[in-house]
């Protein structure tokens, strides 16, 4: 039965928790107030996304590798960065099953997806192309032309802004099917007609050592790990590691680290009783063991104290790291 709906976020963490199956760790990298929303529709085959943020914002994205996703910018502004390359106006990323990768924006972005069932994408792709189509090995950037990207864009905005503004007519099941069997066309003839942007070598490797990055800061990230200690687990040398993070972050490897703790932080202040929470005692919790620096740190990254946001009534914290 098709259904949609859109939502409204104040808080990074629940709106990474809205996301649901498109798992996405999220960093914040300015300070500001936090707001995002985003659309979802549920069609017969197709399952439509579409994301508004208002901050710049650094993302590490695990997809499901049950589902064939599909990914693009519909922002005028600055594109973002995915996996260490940076989109051109039109850019499609054709993800592989299981992909994860790294996103950054350098302000306000929309970003839209479309998954479908891998069986039903090779369906569609005899169907319409007369050729199966599956997911990479790799998660490749397509380049159709113009006009097709543009043409994809607009029924997948046009699809959204029903789910957002009308989503009764959207649900009926005849409607749905007209405009799914637009986008499958469309979606079919970017992914078989467009030009493949190639990753080098170099490229891969360091995406690989981006993944490993992440997997050794989620098993350390509340001990007080050391740069030095963090290149030896994951096997590079100082230079390498923040030649990564300078392509697929835009930032160093310590300030990365940094911004990841201090969010765990934040979410532990927010979420604990201010009348039996001890600030320090969640501080070390994550690795922060002096706690004059850790103050200072903190209300450089969020304007304001740790206390102050210990004291705050929940669902009412401003944006930071």
């Amino acid at each position: 039965m098709p259904g949609s709906g859109t939502r409204t976020f104040l808080e990074p963490d629940r709106y990474e928790a809205g996301l649901g199956q498109a798992q996405i760790k999220l960093v914040i990298t300015s300070l500001g107030r936090f707001g995002a929303s985003f659309t979802w529709a549920e069609l017969h085959d197709l399952q439509l996304l579409r994301c508004e943020e208002d901050f710049p914002r650094i993302g590490y994205v695990s997809l499901p590798p049950r589902l064939v996703f599909v990914g693009f910018s519909a922002h005028s502004g600055p594109l973002p960065v995915w996996g260490g390359r940076e989109l051109q106006a039109g850019d499609i990323m054709f993800h592989s099953r299981g992909e994860r990768l790294h996103q950054s924006t350098h302000g306000s972005s929309i970003w839209s997806v479309i998954a479908l069932d891998p069986v039903q994408l090779d369906n569609y792709g005899r169907a319409f192309s007369g050729k199966p189509l599956s997911s990479p090995a790799q998660g490749r950037v397509l380049r159709p032309s113009r006009r097709d990207a543009a043409r994809l864009k607009r029924l997948h905005a046009q699809a959204c802004r029903l789910a957002e503004t009308r989503s009764k007519i959207l649900a009926h099941p005849e409607v749905a099917r007209a405009i799914e069997q637009g986008l499958i066309q469309a979606l079919v003839t970017c992914l078989t007609a467009a030009k493949v942007e190639q990753d080098g070598t170099a490229q891969r490797y360091h995406a690989r050592i981006m993944i490993r990055f992440e997997e050794v800061l989620a098993e350390h990230l509340s001990w007080p790990l050391h740069m030095p200690e963090l290149r030896e687990l994951i096997g590079v040398t100082d230079r390498t590691l923040r030649s990564c993070c300078a392509e697929f972050l835009g930032i160093s490897p310590s300030r990365y680290v940094l911004l990841r703790r201090l969010k765990q932080v934040r979410i532990a202040l927010r979420d604990a009783d201010p009348d039996t929470a001890n600030v320090a005692e969640l501080a070390r919790r994550f690795g922060f063991t002096e706690l004059g620096r850790f103050s200072g740190v903190y209300r450089a990254a969020f304007g304001e104290t740790p206390s102050t946001t210990l004291g705050r009534a929940p669902g009412t914290l401003f944006a930071g790291p």
